[in-house]
């Protein structure tokens, strides 16, 4: 078999992973979409017009079209984390699902990447009704806001891929609050969500630009206000080896775990 055709193979048995958890999530759809659009109009409003009567406009813009588009990130990244983490563990631990998937020709790295690409999904799916939030509060500049769905699902394979990661070394539920707790809450507080990272110690600042929701957020502000996307191939180049990096790694430490 030459390489297009495992190619093909991978992709096709990746795809039945990822069809098998979006038939299951579509029966609680209805709740779970709820919650995509209730959450952040939540943040927007507490947030964006009580903060924002304080704070103005940052960098040229009204606060809470700047916090519009940090929402969108973190709502990529929550989603993403969640299944990749929580949903996940289950499917492997819990349910065991997973071992049940590896009695058929699927292997290990076609079920993390089938997991991968349904995390980023769910990424794709609550950044849409966030934007369709946003369109109705009037935070989206123009048509060019659209783009901000591929960056969406591309952020979401980079979370997915890092949840992932969590999971492969995971003991339990509690293990995913070292992760939580140590590396996203401080991220988002860093990475130009709430303020923008220039006001920030110059150190805090260099640790932020390394950070993927900094790259995220790069991308998706300017395409919600208006404004110019610069280094557009930097913040995908580092959104996409995070990517490829960390699901490299899920894939070979689930592989450890579930083969003995």
């Amino acid at each position: 078999m030459n390489k297009l055709a495992k190619l093909k193979l991978f992709l096709s048995r990746s795809r039945s992973i990822w069809s098998r958890n979006i038939r299951v999530w579509g029966k609680l759809a209805g709740p779970s979409l709820l919650g995509n659009f209730g959450e952040p109009l939540l943040y927007l409003i507490v947030l964006g017009y009580g903060l924002g009567r304080f704070v103005g406009e940052v960098e040229g813009m009204p606060y809470m079209a700047f916090l519009a588009s940090g929402v969108v990130c973190t709502s990529a990244l929550n989603s993403a984390s969640f299944e990749g983490m929580y949903s996940a563990y289950t499917r492997m631990e819990v349910q065991q699902t997973w071992l049940g998937m590896l009695t058929t020709p699927v292997n290990v790295g076609e079920v993390v990447f089938g997991e991968i690409l349904w995390g980023a999904t769910k990424s794709f799916i609550s950044v849409s009704a966030i934007l369709i939030v946003a369109a109705f509060l009037g935070l989206v500049e123009n048509g060019w806001a659209l783009l901000v769905l591929p960056v969406a699902f591309l952020t979401g394979l980079c979370f997915s891929s890092l949840a992932l990661l969590m999971t492969s070394s995971a003991k339990s539920y509690d293990f995913f609050l070292y992760y939580t707790t140590l590396f996203i809450t401080p991220m988002v507080l860093v990475s130009g969500v709430f303020f923008p990272i220039d006001t920030l110690p110059q150190i805090v600042q260099w640790i932020a630009t390394v950070l993927p929701l900094y790259h995220a957020i790069s991308l998706v502000r300017p395409l919600m206000t208006g404004g110019e996307v610069s280094l557009v191939l930097l913040h995908v180049l580092v959104l996409l080896i995070f990517s490829i990096t960390a699901g490299s790694l899920a894939a070979y430490r689930v592989k450890k775990r579930l083969i003995k």
